[in-house]
């Protein structure tokens, strides 16, 4: 059979636009990526944020999610005692922060931006059985009911709020806000190039298992250890960390994804790291506290 040659021709040019509408996304993505890039100075890694994510921006976008969670669940009052005691553990560890971002900058020869000026503080304890906390960008925070029985004691409670405001202080939220827009910017070339969606969903999901997961649990890790300076600086217990995430563990029954499919590090891996960050907690810890810290008290 004789080949058409005009088929042919259509088919190559189609190839050869395919290729440079790919190779224009990638170029973009890469000016993108690199004018975007900035060294973290309380990690010492390198974060792109992009630039036009304002902290007042955060604060506002994070002012909003937290009156939308008041509206959809129910605050216990501020004078419950439980309020009172997690309001106490928030205002210890938020009074640290400017030591202790001060000296993990110094660690890598930089400047703590000191982002946490323009924060608003509340911190809110919210009726439900989750067993959950956060810090939104701004200072909002809330901690659910069900995480005082999971928590059991002020220190590993500390542990917990701390990890939650280092997420607020790394400017997560902004990371993964930008890291969206190159993924919908690669769904784009994807789209532009003409691959075909079953093609487009194995290369999202390689690339969900070999770079966006594992960029969510990096975040989670460092997210543990500036919390954990914190939650030490401010007189808590470090080592309430250990039987925290063992707990954590017993609360999830088993049911937790395994860690290469998840945001989050295993509970395992989780205290194997910060069984190596102890020797430093306690340095902090004794630098920081003083004998003036005051005593922890304890959870209902």
């Amino acid at each position: 059979m004789n080949q058409d040659p005009t088929g042919q021709r259509m088919g190559q040019r189609r190839g050869g636009l395919r290729l440079w509408v790919l190779l224009l996304f990638a170029g973009y993505a890469a000016w993108y990526w690199f004018s975007n890039r900035s060294i973290d100075p309380l990690t010492g890694q390198a974060v792109v944020i992009d630039k036009s994510i304002s902290p007042d921006q955060e604060k506002s976008l994070g002012l909003q999610a937290y009156q939308q969670v008041l509206q959809q669940e129910k605050p216990l009052p501020e004078d419950a005692q439980v309020s009172k005691q997690v309001r106490t553990i928030a205002d210890r560890l938020i009074a640290k922060i400017p030591q202790v971002t001060d000296a993990l900058a110094s660690e890598h020869g930089l400047q703590a931006s000191h982002i946490e000026k323009s924060f608003d503080w509340a911190v809110t304890v919210l009726q439900s059985d989750q067993v959950n906390a956060f810090c939104l960008p701004g200072g909002k925070m809330a901690v659910y009911t069900g995480l005082l029985p999971v928590a059991q004691n002020a220190d590993a409670m500390a542990v917990v709020m701390g990890h939650e405001i280092a997420h607020a202080l790394l400017r997560h939220g902004a990371q993964r806000m930008t890291r969206g827009k190159l993924e919908q910017l690669g769904q784009m070339a994807g789209a532009a190039s003409g691959m075909d969606s079953g093609t487009m969903q194995t290369v999202m999901s390689a690339y969900g298992y070999g770079s966006a997961l594992p960029y969510a649990r990096s975040q989670e890790t460092q997210a543990d250890e500036l919390g954990l300076m914190l939650a030490a600086s401010a007189c808590f217990d470090p080592e309430q960390a250990i039987p925290l995430w063992q707990r954590m563990a017993q609360a999830s029954g088993g049911k937790s994804p395994a860690e290469f499919a998840s945001t989050h590090p295993s509970a395992g891996t989780r205290i194997q790291q910060l069984q190596a960050l102890m020797p430093k907690a306690e340095a902090y810890k004794a630098k920081f506290c003083g004998a003036a810290g005051a005593a922890a008290s304890g959870m209902p």
